[in-house]
């Protein structure tokens, strides 16, 4: 959701104690800019803020074959090609944020967060079907009490938690059990302050990183039994990370390294710290070109690896809030494009 930035949110950033973590604001961010390869049909609701966030899955045989998932938050959920045709569609509804984890055996698991009772989460669970690219129903599970925002996952041997981000800032541990009869238990609360939505799970280092759309990005311990306290580890400054704060994205690369990516929805672009001490790494854009600019995004998504010739490095999927005279939609960017562009 786009919100400006407003006078009592910035007193409250402006107020809070500086913590261990935080990357320091410059005078000037330099923001470079990089264009898309491809993007996907747009949504099939028109004229509204629709489109939201993505999900990727690699197909590592194939990287051709790889497939896009991604929600309408006014109708349901798609899954996308490389090429940017609609695979599959499931008309699920509110379905806001998405998510996909590999279970090995058990398949390759979406879930995505369910608003269409404002007041009850549910977490919507599909398989995969990554041969004929479609998304098969599995279960539908409790994500707390209030209004469905956020969703990420974190692989657990033969389960996997779910965080469900509720609007109002909690978030909700599920822990999700595969089976016959899928089952989800909560196991957890943790909180932020003021409304959030993207979260992702570093699994190395078992953090998970909340974005408070006004103020910053929160970093928690993602166990089970861990401190339900955060730290705010990056801050709203203005400069490097512009209020607001809407969906976040990981990669790993190696045992500690990679990068941890933000939408920076108030000037369009997107932060980027390196991992895992998320020293602050610069700033892109996605300008105008064949497949035309991006502004106010929502959701993104980085998947490291090769998806072919377009994507050698890996894939960066965002969410394209003004897609005029076309409804929304999301555009594919080459990882190696915003590091030649960085200068990486």
């Amino acid at each position: 959701m786009v919100r400006r930035f407003s006078l009592l949110a910035a007193a409250l950033v402006a107020a809070a104690p500086l913590s261990q973590g935080w990357a320091q604001a410059s005078t000037a961010a330099v923001t470079v800019e990089v264009k898309a390869r491809a993007e996907t049909v747009p949504v099939g609701t028109m004229a509204d803020d629709a489109a939201d966030d993505p999900a990727i899955w690699l197909n590592r045989r194939d990287p051709s074959a790889s497939l896009i998932v991604a929600t309408d938050k006014k109708a349901g959920l798609y899954v996308y090609g490389l090429d940017g045709k609609v695979r599959h569609f499931v008309a699920d509804g509110r379905l806001n944020n998405v998510d996909l984890i590999d279970m090995g055996r058990a398949g390759v698991m979406v879930v995505a967060s369910d608003r269409n009772d404002k007041a009850a989460a549910r977490l919507r669970l599909y398989r995969l079907d990554t041969v004929a690219a479609q998304l098969v129903p599995l279960a539908v599970l409790d994500g707390g009490a209030g209004e469905a925002y956020g969703l990420c996952l974190v692989r657990r041997g033969s389960s996997f938690d779910a965080f469900s981000v509720l609007k109002d800032g909690l978030v909700a541990q599920v822990r999700v059990s595969l089976g016959k009869t899928p089952a989800g238990t909560i196991v957890r609360y943790v909180k932020v302050p003021t409304q959030t939505e993207g979260c992702v799970v570093d699994s190395r280092s078992e953090t998970l990183y909340v974005g408070e759309e006004d103020v910053g990005i929160w970093a928690f311990d993602a166990r089970a039994r861990g401190p339900v306290v955060g730290r705010l580890a990056v801050k709203v400054d203005g400069t490097r990370l512009v209020a607001d704060v809407e969906g976040l994205a990981l990669a790993r690369q190696g045992r500690k390294g990679g990068w941890l990516v933000a939408s920076s929805q108030g000037d369009n672009a997107y932060s980027l710290y390196r991992l895992p001490d998320l020293e602050y790494a610069g700033r892109f854009r996605i300008a105008k070109g064949a497949f035309g600019s991006v502004e106010e995004t929502d959701g993104i998504e980085l998947k490291l690896g090769n998806f072919g010739p377009d994507y050698p490095l890996g894939l960066f999927v965002a969410q394209d809030g003004m897609n005029e005279p076309a409804a929304q939609n999301f555009k594919l960017v080459s990882w190696a494009d915003v590091l030649a562009a960085l200068g990486k």
